[in-house]
């Protein structure tokens, strides 16, 4: 029971430490991408390519992030395995991490035992920064199009 107690416990720090890291990612690379986005001079579409680009491989580092973890937990076989791949490398790792991260979940690979915490969190994390990054563009591609019809900026 008491190794029982310490795999949850190791599961779930790692979860925070993994939601953590994404939710600072996020900030600071949404931070630096908007204040890049009112410097530039350069044409509207152009900025917002560097947008749209910016934002993806912001939430590709963090598909990456939840892989490594996912990678990193399963090397104590007492937080689970992956259901699917005969051997789960990393790159099984990151790609279960992108389905769950992007809340597709095809079902070809599924986490089983105590690392289906770090799965169904990440699944939530990924919903919450997806969402955060579209009101984001959203809000910068208004300025642009107000800027287009001719009104202040």
């Amino acid at each position: 029971m008491l190794e029982s107690g310490a795999v949850h416990f190791v599961v779930v720090a790692v979860t925070v430490l993994a939601v953590t890291l994404c939710v600072l990612l996020q900030y600071e690379a949404l931070v630096f991408v908007w204040r890049h986005l009112g410097r530039r001079s350069v044409e509207r579409r152009a900025k917002v390519l560097y947008a749209i680009l910016s934002v993806i491989l912001i939430h590709v580092l963090e598909i990456w992030i939840f892989g490594v973890a996912l990678w990193t937990l399963l090397w104590w076989p007492a937080t689970g395995e992956l259901y699917g791949p005969e051997y789960a490398d990393i790159f099984e790792c990151v790609y279960l991490s992108a389905v769950t991260f992007s809340t597709v979940g095809f079902g070809d690979i599924a986490p089983v035992g105590p690392i289906r915490f770090l799965s169904a969190t990440e699944a939530l994390c990924g919903f919450v920064l997806i969402t955060w990054s579209a009101s984001f563009t959203y809000l910068e591609m208004e300025k642009f199009w107000r800027a287009e019809d001719g009104e202040p900026r």
